[in-house]
């Protein structure tokens, strides 16, 4: 078989016009001029001696192409012929000479295929004698050489180039077999050098098998050894020398472990937060991210937290990558854990707080409290959270027991039909609770409604009521998504089924509760003034007239309504609340009495 490098050297000499040695006959051959000079009586022993020549220079020639030039140059020797077209075998294909004939090459090229190995006449304009003699060695072909005679050749013509065909077939046959041997050879320096690579590589992976195998155990015992993340983390510093830290899916740290540690730690960016964790789960493996090696901690494709190396020369390596894999690994058995473990405290911590919002007595809420982990003295908020895209179920459930521990929230949980109520001891920041549900849940169509301030545990029903409420004024607001609290609402808090005289007096108390307060100690009457200032549509003379008092004492006394209540008339919200507040008190709570 004849390869590409065959096929490259074939064309190498296409440029090249040597011949073989030149006697006295001009183009004729002659023997060795080592030995010596034979000398031919009749022109057959010369055209013999010629061939003799040729054969040997073909067998000293550098390669198949060479050989297949040569007979074409020197076919004169076996008698009136010329060399039409060469072909030699090339990978599996009849490749032509570059000393072929032009007129004729397609038309000979594709008679010489259609002979398929066998020797057979061809067509050649102004050449009554034309032939293709297959070129062949032991059962392969090796090539063509199309010959023609402008007459026909004698017998012994004919003798001669038959061995001319013979002898270039067997120098092609040593050619090829030399090509063979030194591509058989190549190729299995090849395959040694193979064999050689992939014992090193065996060698390599039974060494790393074992550090995997040492590394897993070591990460596996400080899992085990009820050390937490803490464990963990401490062996993984251990193994790499870098230091290593375990956060939160919010991006709060939840342990360290190495020196480098920043006090306080910073705190994060919900935005750049959530834009990391999708950076980091689009890859494969950890990502490194500044000075950071990243990667995430999800038994089940759901983020627990981040575990990450700080990595500020940039040391890390393979041996460091595995480390930080099966610390992730360890670390999502110890997280799904402790999350079975929330999930069972939940349940109890459900069972109080449907007790709470359907009432319950003081001395067991407390008892139940305290025994469930949760401090319910002192004042507490409800707060109602419903999203858009969830189903109220245990799963939403978790989700927003997790969003307000991220956000510091201690809080009680439990499930209605459509919502998710938190009793919490902390005033929920304004958006922060939004911001992290939103997260979680991919999509910010939610809404949150948070309670006034609870005292007492009787109270709770009631405040559950104004949760309620503020949700549903935010649901049906223009800005539907959100947070809105209850003390927040204004006039709004008065409307709709389920509000009496308990929220009247209270939205009363505080809007107009410095000015009464200030009326009864001072026996003034500037809530009085405030009330006929809004009937009288804000006009400054209307409004003394019904006074029967100055301009300028009514415009003095709605300064100092000003100072005292805090209340700007100025604002739109505050004028709004100001004069509903003023109306309820004059008419459903009957003014100055």
């Amino acid at each position: 078989m004849v390869g590409s490098r065959a096929y490259s050297l074939y064309h190498r000499y296409s440029d090249r016009k040597g011949s073989l040695p030149r006697g006295s006959a001009g183009r004729r051959l002659t023997a060795s001029p080592r030995r010596p000079r034979l000398t031919a009586r009749t022109p057959a022993a010369h055209a013999l001696l010629e061939l003799i020549a040729l054969s040997r220079a073909q067998f000293d020639a550098p390669n198949e192409g060479e050989i297949l030039r040569l007979a074409m140059d020197h076919i004169v020797a076996a008698g009136p012929y010329s060399a039409e077209a060469g072909y030699l075998k090339v990978g599996g294909d009849l490749v032509p000479s570059p000393w072929n004939g032009r007129t004729h090459a397609l038309a000979v090229g594709r008679r010489v295929r259609e002979l398929a190995g066998q020797d057979g006449n061809v067509t050649v304009a102004g050449r009554p004698w034309c032939r293709a003699l297959g070129l062949r060695g032991p059962g392969v072909l090796l090539g063509y050489l199309v010959v023609t005679s402008r007459s026909r050749p004698t017998k012994a013509e004919r003798s001669l180039l038959a061995m001319l065909v013979r002898h270039t077939a067997a120098a092609l046959s040593v050619a090829f077999a030399h090509r063979r041997q030194r591509e058989d050879a190549l190729e299995l320096h090849r395959l040694k050098e193979e064999r050689t690579v992939l014992q090193r590589k065996l060698i390599s992976v039974v060494a790393e098998l074992g550090y995997e195998r040492a590394v897993h155990a070591l990460l596996a015992d400080a899992a085990a050894s009820g050390g937490g993340e803490e464990a963990v983390t401490r062996a993984l510093h251990g193994l790499t020398g870098l230091p290593a830290l375990v956060e939160d899916r919010f991006g709060r740290l939840r342990s360290w472990t190495g020196p480098g540690r920043p006090v306080p730690y910073p705190e994060p960016d919900p935005a750049r937060q959530d834009d990391m964790l999708h950076a980091v789960a689009r890859q494969a493996g950890p990502v490194r991210i500044g000075d950071r090696l990243i990667t995430l901690i999800r038994p089940h494709g759901e983020i627990l937290g981040v575990l990450a190396l700080v990595d500020t020369r940039d040391e890390a390596d393979e041996h460091t990558v595995l480390a930080l894999g099966h610390a992730a690994t360890s670390l999502a058995l110890e997280l799904t854990h402790l999350r079975n473990l929330a999930e069972v405290e939940l349940r109890l911590h459900c069972e109080l707080a449907d007790d709470l919002l359907t009432g319950t007595d003081e001395p067991s809420a407390y008892a139940r409290s305290e025994a469930a982990g949760h401090d319910l003295h002192g004042s507490h908020y409800v707060v109602v959270v419903q999203w858009s895209n969830r189903t109220a179920d245990d799963s939403f459930a978790q989700t927003v027991g997790r969003a307000a521990a991220a956000v510091g929230m201690r809080s009680l949980l439990t499930r209605r039909s459509d919502h998710v109520v938190l009793i919490t001891g902390d005033r929920p920041h304004a958006r922060a609770l939004y911001e992290a549900l939103a997260r979680e849940n991919g999509t910010r169509s939610g809404t949150i409604g948070v309670s006034a301030p609870c005292d007492a545990v009787n109270a709770i029903p009631h405040h559950y009521q104004e949760a309620q409420r503020a949700l549903d004024v935010r649901r049906h607001s223009r800005e539907r998504y959100g947070t809105s609290f209850f003390d927040e609402l204004g006039f709004y808090r008065i409307l709709g089924p389920g509000s009496g005289h308990q929220e009247l007096e209270t939205f009363v108390q505080e809007w107009l509760g410095q000015l009464i307060d200030y009326d009864s100690r001072h026996h003034a009457t500037m809530v009085e003034t405030l009330s006929r200032y809004f009937d009288c549509g804000g006009n400054y003379d209307e409004t003394a007239d019904s006074l029967s008092i100055h301009r300028s004492t009514l415009r003095y006394r709605l300064q100092r309504i000003r100072d005292i209540s805090g209340h700007d008339l100025a604002n739109v919200e505050d004028r709004l609340n100001l004069q509903v507040a003023t109306r309820v008190w004059k008419i459903v709570l009957g003014g100055p009495g």
